[in-house]
C-alpha cells in the first residue's frame, strides 16, 4: 500500500508467512484449506502490527491480500482490501471478490455507479487491510468452488484489474496462454495508467492439462522508473 510507509515491507512478510505456512502444514495436503488461509493471513497481520512503526510517517506498514489454495481440484480464498480474485469460466464471471474500499460501499449503497467508481478521486481508500490500523483487519473468505478444465483464475492488484471492464477481461482470457495474456494486459494497463497507475500485480492460472507450464519457476517483476 503506497499510503503507507513501508508498503513493500508489509507485502513480503505477508507472501513469506504464507510460503512458510505452507510449508509446515502442506504434509502433503491442506488438512482445512480455509482455516489455513485464515490463520496464514491473521499471523500475517500480527507479525506486521509487532514492527517498529512511527505514526508520523503513517502508521504500520500496510498491505492488501488475495489468496487462492487450489487442493484436490477445488479452489478456496481470502481476501482483505481491494486487490481481487477473478474466476472465469465459459465467457462468464462466476466468482468475483468485492473490494473492502469506501466507493464499493457508496455502489452497494446506491449513491454512485460502478461506473463512476472506476474513477471517483476516493477510490483507493480501503476500509480493511494486512497492517495499517490494528482494529480494521478482517478475513473474509470465499465459498469454495470446484474447478472445471478451462477456467481462468486471476488473481490481481487493483492497478490491474481497474482499468479494465469485466468484459475485456473474459475476452483477453478467451483463447490465448494465459503467461502471454496476463503480460499484455501488465503493459496495458501501464499504459491507460499514462504514469499514474497503481501498483500492476497479477498471477493467472488456466486449470486442466490443455496448455503448456509457463517457463520460469520464478516471478517476473519489472520495475519502471517512470519520471
Amino acid at each position: 500500500m503506497g499510503g503507507h510507509l513501508h508498503g513493500e515491507m508489509a507485502a513480503n512478510l505477508t507472501t513469506e508467512t504464507f510460503v512458510e505456512s505452507f510449508g509446515r502444514d502442506a504434509q502433503p495436503r491442506i488438512a482445512n484449506p480455509e482455516r489455513f488461509i485464515s490463520d496464514a493471513m491473521r499471523h500475517a497481520h500480527e507479525r506486521i502490527m509487532r514492527l517498529p512503526h512511527d505514526r508520523d510517517m503513517g502508521g504500520f506498514p500496510g498491505t492488501t491480500c488475495v489468496a487462492v489454495l487450489i487442493q484436490e481440484g477445488r479452489m478456496y480464498w481470502g481476501h482483505a482490501g481491494d486487490s481481487r480474485v477473478y474466476l472465469l469460466r465459459n465467457g462468464e464471471v462466476l466468482v468475483r471478490t468485492y473490494d473492502h474500499s469506501v466507493v464499493h460501499q457508496w455502489v452497494e449503497a446506491g449513491l454512485i455507479s460502478a461506473e463512476e467508481a472506476l474513477s471517483h478521486p476516493q477510490r483507493n481508500q480501503i476500509t480493511n487491510c494486512i497492517g495499517g490500523i490494528e482494529d480494521t483487519f478482517y478475513v473474509e473468505m470465499g465459498k469454495p468452488v470446484a474447478l472445471q478444465p478451462g477456467d481462468v483464475v486471476l488473481l490481481g492488484s487493483d492497478g490491474l484489474w481497474a482499468p479494465f471492464s469485466e468484459g475485456e477481461l473474459i475476452g483477453a482470457f478467451s483463447s490465448n496462454p494465459v503467461a502471454e495474456v496476463l503480460d499484455g494486459l501488465v503493459l496495458l494497463a501501464m499504459e491507460r495508467g499514462d504514469g499514474h497507475s497503481d501498483n500492476i500485480t497479477g498471477l493467472a492460472v488456466r486449470w486442466g492439462n490443455g496448455e503448456a507450464a509457463h517457463e520460469t519457476a520464478e516471478p517476473v517483476s519489472h520495475v519502471l522508473d517512470i519520471s
